[in-house]
């Protein structure tokens, strides 16, 4: 309770800085994800969102939440100082920012945006050209932990940006996000989420093999795991993925899905190409993954690739 309090303290200390730099934000992208992450930055804020979304029956359910829906990108970035981005990945945050009628079209001198979709250094760092050139600030600022941590309120973000930037826009991060980190200049935020993203679909595959060799060698797979939570082997990973879901044979339809893992995949080796590194163990996690596609499971959360093992 006492870390709460602080925590609400310094919520409090914040409140009216974060109001004097942004009398309005808008939120482009609100599924899965994004609209829980909307949810919590209407309801700690304490200054009106707008909401749009290319289905704008999600952004129609968050009214309750008293967030009003855009009817369009360009009436939502005409109306606000701040825009937020949590989109699919690189071609649906191409399209929406620099296709005809996008966020660039319509930005201001003065504004900021905050793009929180995984996506691909290089487009972040031609968005923040494009910006730039506009006189509009940029930040990339990817999330980790899941859909259970965006409801919640968190998450871990992780953020590109000049120092000046990011203290004005870390408060209105910490009503999503629990850490905030800054990771240096724009780009930064995206090589360390997609290194996360890379580690654990590499701990998923060796989960996978642990757990069909110790069954079939004759150990339960929930007191394998269990165990193993208890000695050098514990992570994050373990409990969730394997714990909590992969050894129940428990894998949802919607959490993250393996085509999501695929796309996050591809851009962390695209960035092991770029600086010459042989990511030998990420190669084999995402030929895993490619394999749990092509086998019907692409809609299915991640850990499903153990089912190649041990069908």
């Amino acid at each position: 309770m006492g870390e709460q309090h602080a925590r609400a303290r310094i919520f409090r200390q914040r409140k009216g800085p974060i109001m004097a730099a942004f009398k309005k934000i808008g939120f482009i992208g609100t599924g899965v994800m994004g609209g829980r992450m909307c949810r919590n930055l209407a309801a700690k804020i304490g200054v009106p969102v707008i909401a749009f979304d290319a289905d704008m029956d999600k952004v129609a359910a968050l009214d309750n939440a008293g967030i009003a829906a855009a009817p369009s990108i360009k009436a939502l970035v005409g109306d606000v100082d701040l825009v937020i981005l949590c989109l699919p990945g690189e071609p649906q945050l191409r399209a929406v920012c620099l296709g005809d009628g996008g966020v660039v079209e319509h930005l201001r001198a003065g504004q900021t945006v905050i793009d929180m979709t995984t996506t691909t250094v290089d487009i972040e760092r031609e968005l923040a050209a494009a910006m730039t050139a506009k006189s509009v600030d940029f930040a990339d600022a990817p999330i980790a932990r899941g859909v259970s941590s965006a409801q919640d309120g968190t998450l871990s973000i992780m953020v590109g940006a000049t120092p000046e930037l990011f203290a004005r826009i870390e408060p209105v991060l910490a009503c999503m996000g629990t850490d905030v980190t800054h990771c240096g200049g724009v780009g930064t935020g995206q090589v360390v989420k997609l290194m996360n993203n890379m580690i654990v679909f590499m701990n998923v595959s060796a989960l996978a093999e642990a757990l069909a060799i110790g069954r079939r060698a004759g150990v339960d797979g929930e007191l394998l795991f269990e165990t193993l939570s208890r000695g050098s082997a514990d992570s994050f990973v373990l409990r969730k993925h394997g714990m909590q879901y992969m050894v129940k044979g428990d894998f949802p339809d919607d959490v993250f899905p393996v085509t999501y893992s695929i796309k996050d995949m591809s851009y962390a080796l695209q960035l092991a190409q770029q600086h010459g590194v042989d990511a030998a163990g990420a190669r084999l996690a995402d030929q895993r993954l490619r394999e749990a596609e092509a086998a019907g499971y692409g809609k299915l959360y991640c850990p499903v690739m153990y089912k190649l093992l041990d069908p």
